[in-house]
C-alpha cells in the first residue's frame, strides 16, 4: 500500500495566520505554472487578512496529517453573494478530494453567511478545475468583465437555502 492510499483523510479546517504562507505558496504555484502572477493575485495573496477576512470573506484550508494541502477563499461581492476564488491544492495532494471538500465546505460558508450565489472566475485550459466547478453545481454565465488576464470562463451557483 502506497502513502498515498494509506491515509487520504482530510479535513477542512479555518484560515489561521499560521496559514498564510501556504495559502500564498499554493495559489503561486498554480498560477505560475500555467500563466503569470498578475497585480490582483499578490494584493490578496500578500494580505488574505485585511483583503479578504476583514472584508467579510473566509479562507478555508484542506489539511491532511497536519500539512495544508489545499485553500481557497470566498470574497464578497454583496450582501448575496461570495466569490470561490484562490482555490489550490498542492501537486502532491490531488486525487485526494481536497479540492471537492474544500468546494462543498465553501457551499455550506457562503450559506451560512447569508449567500444565495457563488461566483467564480477560471480558465478553460484548467480541465481538471473546470470539471470540478461542475460537479460541485457551477454553470458558465457571460458578460462579466474580469481584473485578470488570463480569465476566460465565469461561472456561477445558485445556493439553496
Amino acid at each position: 500500500m502506497t502513502e498515498r492510499t494509506r491515509d487520504v483523510r482530510v479535513e477542512v479546517v479555518p484560515y489561521e495566520a499560521k496559514h498564510h504562507d501556504a495559502f500564498r505558496r499554493l495559489n503561486e504555484a498554480w498560477i505560475s505554472r500555467y500563466f503569470r502572477i498578475e497585480e490582483a493575485d499578490t494584493r490578496v495573496l500578500e494580505a488574505p487578512k485585511e483583503k479578504i477576512l476583514d472584508t467579510g470573506g473566509h479562507i478555508l484550508v484542506a489539511v491532511r496529517d497536519g500539512e495544508p494541502i489545499g485553500v481557497c477563499a470566498l470574497l464578497r461581492v454583496d450582501d448575496s453573494t461570495f466569490e470561490l476564488a484562490k482555490m489550490a491544492v498542492a501537486e502532491h495532494a490531488r486525487g485526494l478530494g481536497a479540492g471537492y471538500l474544500l468546494g462543498e465546505a465553501a457551499k455550506v460558508k457562503a450559506r451560512e453567511a447569508g449567500a444565495s450565489r457563488l461566483i467564480l472566475e477560471s480558465n478553460t485550459i484548467l480541465t481538471p478545475a473546470i470539471t470540478l466547478y461542475r460537479k460541485l453545481g457551477f454553470t458558465e454565465f457571460t458578460g462579466v468583465p474580469s481584473e485578470y488576464d488570463r480569465c476566460n470562463i465565469h461561472m456561477e451557483l445558485r445556493l439553496l437555502s
